[in-house]
């Protein structure tokens, strides 16, 4: 079974946005011509196109929870992707960061199901050279939980239901991936969609990376 139906071809290097209305939105920033739709089936909407760098890049939404993100990401792998961001909300646990600033990931505490269903220890580390790359206000622990509604573990600034999820899937595939995420609150939602994907496109202009 696949949940992925790509009607464009998929670039090397892609975001994964859990929201595909943020997926649409990063298109409107981040594609210097014409995207086609990667993908729109089980309403995970993905687009190809070349990004404002000049090379090619995808955006492919993942859908909420890590279950889903962790498929999606052993899909692309599949069928080449070879270095990814995971962009997306958070919920400030450290009471200082505000709505909308952006957090680079430098761990990712597993607290939820599917990154332990993908033998994840209880701490996950990015890929250290994209991780330099993103442009953020701050950097450091995130944990993944499987509803908002639960306690992450002590020492993360922010938690969220993707990270984890991505990172050990990325981890399995032995494919680069990093993760940048914005604090929940801001009022603007499409004005954070495009400092996430502005964020982290230098990042995913770096070709010398290594699994942490």
């Amino acid at each position: 079974m696949t949940h992925l139906h790509p009607t464009a071809e998929l670039a090397e290097r892609a975001l994964l946005p859990d929201d595909p209305g943020q997926a649409l939105a990063l298109t409107r920033v981040l594609f210097g011509d014409t995207p086609r739709m990667f993908n729109h089936h089980r309403g995970l909407w993905g687009y190809t196109g070349v990004a404002l760098d000049g090379a090619p890049l995808t955006v492919q939404s993942t859908g909420i929870g890590g279950p889903s993100a962790a498929v999606v990401v052993a899909e692309l792998h599949a069928l080449g992707l070879r270095r990814a961001v995971r962009i997306g909300r958070a919920w400030a646990v450290d009471g200082s960061l505000r709505g909308g600033e952006l957090v680079a990931a430098t761990a990712v505490l597993a607290g939820d199901g599917a990154s332990r269903a993908l033998g994840a220890a209880d701490r996950l580390v990015p890929d250290a050279a994209l991780t330099a790359a993103l442009e953020a206000d701050h950097e450091g622990e995130l944990a993944s939980v499987d509803l908002p509604d639960s306690a992450p573990g002590p020492g993360a600034l922010a938690f969220d239901l993707e990270s984890a999820a991505v990172l050990a899937a990325a981890a399995r595939a032995r494919i680069p991936a990093a993760c940048l995420v914005a604090i929940e609150g801001a009022a603007d939602p499409d004005g954070v969609a495009e400092r996430l994907g502005r964020g982290a496109l230098p990042a995913l202009r770096t070709t010398r990376t290594s699994i942490a």
